[in-house]
């Protein structure tokens, strides 16, 4: 498969243990290529990328969408699509090369990322985010044919990476996960010797910040790297001081240049990962990269000795190369006044589904239309938490999940009223006194800027991979569909949602205006009694059926129960699996606690670790 496999080929051929693995690796691409190369395909026979259509993404043309290299006025601007009645090229055409990266590369940059079909909008909207930016000196590495011809036909530069794994997401920890780690290295390896500079990015990250400027001001850095740095080791822009970097180097964003010490490490990283497939490829990474840990190559730059003592090594600020706990959890950049450049969704709760809820809390995330305009309309309600529960006495346990059980039960009358109203419940912003971790701590990480009380991501309480899974409908009632607690105030919500719109103040039954009925005392405003009955709310809400955003005053008291019991049993069902744990208590194995959405029907409930093997589970 042309440039690309050629660090495969190499390891094979310097391991004969892996001579017969690699033998049948070649052999299937080899029937694979065949099989591509002897057809030609058509509009017609990619139907299935091309009706993802994302034409809403596209930039106007800028002068610099084009690459500054020789013959670059023959590229195409980035999402300029190919003509509908073109064919698509031969699978060989997008097979990685140093022609291919020097046409798109500027400044002998490139930027590069890479996945598989199941991370198509994190692809496009890293894509989008740079070419925003005004930079597009880009490529992606398509590991599945499918994301290949989805992207080609979006007009994002694309090349072959032929792995050919599945489409499907793959889960953090598992083979595959681990496969695509070592996709990276042999990726680093092949584009190396090209003599190009390289900014290695994951997917479940997005540039907030051309980063080029910044990464030019080291022009003798061999690498950067970002970290897993909670605890501010520079108040400015500077590099991190590399002294007080006790985490780990984050391989998500990382420069490499084509330097021999840059290339020496890649090779031995790659061969460390290739000769022990247990070996995750942020550890050998880190591994390698302590071997020498200094000295300072100068007093000014931040740059460091480090691998083999040749190579000089620079560790992106954690201020403003956020991590998912230094952007969400302590907003560091906003609390030192700085400019974040990147965002990369780590330390988060809820797998792929919860990276892309916390990109669409920060309203980074580029959404289809149809998401900001959903059938049904949405629903949405005023959060009332009382000063003394989110401010007066000690952070501890105690006052933690007091404060978020009293949010918890608006927030499950207001999803019981959604699934009624079929309407999707805008979720509210969420308030901790707490942080989350996976290991014990005293409620907050020492030395971090987090703040106490602070706006947590839903992922810290909410299973959000569980909420916006399809569960059994016969177990556990209708699906209730979710939007991020920002998404009112997107700049992409359109103006036909944001100008439907009702109030509807909650009141007692007897007071003054205060009937059900669908009659508002004045427009967009309704006057509802607390404790209505499912026939009130199906009887009065079905006028406002055409209104798009229906948002309540409260959620305290507003909804008695569903009718039917069995329908109330099947919404337990759900709500029960919707929250996951608060880790870790000090001092005591286990250390977490379940969160649990029906504290408040338990007598005395007090939030405690398990106690015994045999309490060890979720409320249900």
């Amino acid at each position: 498969m042309g440039g690309w496999r050629n660090a495969v080929q190499e390891a094979a051929a310097s391991k004969p243990l892996f001579l017969t693995i690699y033998t049948t690796i070649i052999v299937g691409i080899v029937a694979t290529s065949f099989y591509v190369f002897s057809a030609i395909y058509s509009p017609s026979a990619s139907t299935s990328t091309q009706s993802i259509s994302t034409s809403w993404l596209s930039s106007p043309p800028l002068s610099q969408n084009k690459a500054s290299q020789p013959g670059s006025n023959q590229l195409k601007t980035i999402w300029e699509a190919p003509p509908n009645n073109s064919k698509m090229p031969p699978l060989e055409s997008f097979k990685l090369t140093k022609e291919l990266v020097g046409e798109r590369a500027k400044d002998n940059v490139i930027i590069v990322t890479f996945g598989n079909f199941a991370f198509m909008d994190f692809i496009l909207t890293w894509v989008k985010h740079l070419t925003d930016l005004d930079v597009s000196n880009l490529l992606v590495g398509a590991m599945d044919t499918k994301l290949l011809e989805a992207l080609y036909w979006e007009g994002v530069p694309v090349f072959d990476m032929g792995s050919h794994m599945s489409t499907i997401d793959v889960g953090w920890g598992s083979p595959t996960f681990h496969k695509m780690g070592r996709e990276k290295v042999l990726l680093i390896n092949a584009i190396l010797p090209f003599g190009y500079e390289l900014l290695m990015c994951d997917t479940d990250m997005v540039w907030l910040k051309d980063p080029l400027p910044y990464l030019a001001q080291y022009p003798d850095a061999d690498i950067l790297t970002s970290s897993d740095q909670v605890v501010p080791t520079v108040v400015d822009d500077r590099l991190a001081d590399w002294k007080q970097v006790g985490a780990a180097y984050n391989i998500g964003i990382f420069h490499w240049r084509p330097t021999e010490p840059a290339i020496k490490l890649a090779k031995e990283w790659k061969d460390m990962l290739l000769a022990d497939d247990k070996i995750w490829d942020q550890n050998g990474f880190n591994e390698l990269a302590r071997k020498q840990t200094g000295p300072a190559v100068d007093d000014d730059s931040g740059l460091f000795y480090a691998f083999d003592g040749t190579l000089k090594l620079g560790i992106l600020p954690e201020s403003i190369f956020c991590s998912g706990h230094t952007y969400f959890v302590q907003a560091m950049y906003e609390q030192l006044r700085l400019e974040p450049y990147a965002l990369h969704t780590t330390f988060q709760y809820g797998g792929t589904e919860g990276k892309r809820h916390r990109l669409r809390e920060a309203m980074v995330f580029y959404d289809p239309p149809e998401y900001y305009d959903a059938p049904g309309g949405f629903l949405s309600f005023k959060p009332s938490i009382p000063k003394s529960l989110l401010l007066d006495g000690e952070h501890n346990l105690e006052s933690h999940f007091s404060l978020i059980n009293y949010q918890m039960k608006q927030i499950r009358s207001a999803l019981a009223i959604a699934s009624l109203l079929n309407r999707t419940l805008v979720m509210p912003p969420l308030w901790c006194r707490l942080d989350r971790l996976w290991f014990s701590h005293p409620g907050v990480l020492e030395g971090s800027m987090t703040r106490q009380p602070f706006l947590c991501p839903l992922d810290h309480i909410f299973e959000v991979n569980v909420m916006l899974k399809d569960l059994p409908e016969e177990e556990f009632g209708p699906a209730i569909n979710i939007r991020e607690y920002s998404f009112l105030n997107n700049p992409l919500l359109p103006q036909q949602v944001k100008e439907s719109w009702l109030d509807v103040q909650l009141c007692q039954e007897g007071t003054e205006d205060c009937h059900a009925s669908s009659n508002t005392s004045r427009p967009g405003l309704l006057r509802f009694p607390k404790n209505s009955t499912e026939e009130m709310f199906k009887t009065v809400f079905s006028s406002f059926k055409d209104v798009k955003v229906i948002q309540f005053s409260s959620m305290q008291g507003a909804f008695y129960s569903f009718t039917d019991k069995t329908r109330v049993e099947k919404f337990r069902n759900r709500m029960k699996r919707y929250v996951g744990i608060w880790c870790c208590v000090e001092n005591h194995t286990p250390g977490h606690i379940y969160y649990d959405m029906y504290w408040d029907e338990k007598s005395g409930w007090k939030p405690a670790p398990p106690q015994t093997p045999e309490e060890d589970h979720p409320p249900f």
